[in-house]
C-alpha cells in the first residue's frame, strides 16, 4: 500500500523518528493511530466545544443584530463558497 502525505506531515513524522524515541515512521503512525482510537471520545469533545463557541460567537453576533441577509440561492451559494476557502 502506499500513502501520500503532505510535506508538512512528513516532516513531522521524520522529526519523531529523529528524536530516537521511535525506529521508523510506521512506528509513529502507529502511536498516533493508537492514540486517537483511545482517546476518540475526548477528540470528538474537544471538536464539538469547538464548534460550540463558534456557533456560539455567531448568534451572539445575531443578537447584536450584525447578521447578513441572504436573499438569493446565488449569495447562499457564495457564502458557502466563501466559508469552504
Amino acid at each position: 500500500m502506499h500513502i501520500s502525505i503532505t510535506p508538512e506531515l512528513e516532516a513531522r513524522i521524520k522529526a519523531k523518528v529523529e528524536t530516537g524515541l521511535y525506529n521508523n515512521a510506521s512506528e509513529v503512525i502507529r502511536e498516533a493511530l493508537r492514540f486517537m482510537e483511545t482517546h476518540e471520545d475526548w477528540i470528538h469533545e474537544i471538536k464539538l466545544a469547538h464548534l460550540r463557541e463558534q456557533l456560539k460567537m455567531g448568534t451572539d453576533q445575531l443578537k447584536r443584530g450584525e447578521g447578513i441577509a441572504i436573499e438569493s440561492n446565488s449569495a447562499l451559494d457564495a457564502l458557502f463558497d466563501d466559508i469552504k476557502n
